[in-house]
């Protein structure tokens, strides 16, 4: 995957996927190049999703192909990684944040604890599990694998029993 600047005035573009979890909403805005770069990935239906998309934003599902056929292989137990351009939008310890998610392997969990170290910033639990929570870019930036340090499954904002299932399907596939 790589994470690409955009115009800031580029056209907002959006489609909806049934999945296995359910309703997805994708958000996608042009790159640098033209190319289709996702900007989210929300539940339907969840506080994420209702902010997403822009009211100036066009549907256009062909330019979503590729996000929406990784994502089938994914819940199909076919695909580990992710070969997609990621354009989320948030604040520079956001970014650290989720680009430290999309390092945790396949079919492993960490903790928050665990990537407030890995970042440098040890003292920033709660600030990591606020970022965590605010990733716009589900299933593919694994934040469902960043689990509580006791074990516990906290918080998703898909809900914990998507969370749960997302890892289900690691645990059977990995």
């Amino acid at each position: 995957m790589r994470t690409v600047s955009v115009i800031s005035n580029s056209q907002t573009f959006f489609t909806t996927l049934d999945s296995a979890m359910g309703p997805l909403l994708l958000v996608g805005v042009r790159d640098d190049v033209g190319a289709l770069a996702l900007r989210g990935i929300y539940f339907a239906g969840k506080a994420h999703a209702a902010k997403a998309p822009p009211d100036d934003a066009r549907e256009d599902r062909a330019a979503f192909a590729p996000a929406m056929t990784q994502l089938g292989e994914y819940f199909d137990g076919t695909r580990t990684q992710f070969d997609l351009t990621l354009a989320p939008q948030g604040t520079q310890f956001q970014q650290t944040v989720w680009a430290a998610l999309r390092e945790i392997p396949y079919g492993q969990t960490t903790t928050y604890s665990q990537i407030a170290r890995e970042i440098g910033r040890p003292a920033a639990v709660r600030a990591v599990g606020g970022a965590n929570g605010k990733n716009p870019l589900s299933i593919v930036v694994p934040c469902h694998r960043v689990i509580g340090r006791d074990g516990a499954l906290t918080g998703y904002a898909g809900g914990v029993e998507r969370k749960e299932r997302l890892l289900e399907i690691e645990k059977l596939q990995g």
